[in-house]
């Protein structure tokens, strides 16, 4: 049961890494710096996307703080056992 359930949380977690590097691939490339230096939209930066990375970021680190918690339920289960 534990097997099945690991195996569907791994599925899931690369269903969605994969999701949002399609998503990254698709988008349509910047439009040409604009020749007005007084522009108030250029930061720095230069206007990168940050959302694929963050959501990457994210699904890692809920994928992680499920498996410590996977863990220690474990643990605390065998040392009541005992």
């Amino acid at each position: 049961m534990k097997k099945e359930i690991l195996k569907a949380v791994r599925t899931i977690a690369l269903l969605a890494i994969l999701s949002v590097s399609a998503q990254t691939l698709g988008q349509a490339p910047p439009p040409p710096p604009s020749s007005d230096n007084n522009d108030s939209n250029n930061r720095n930066g230069g206007g990168a996307p940050i959302g694929g990375g963050v959501a990457m970021l994210l699904a890692m680190g809920a994928a992680y703080g499920g498996k410590k918690y996977y863990d220690f339920r474990k643990k605390l289960k065998n040392e009541m056992d005992d």
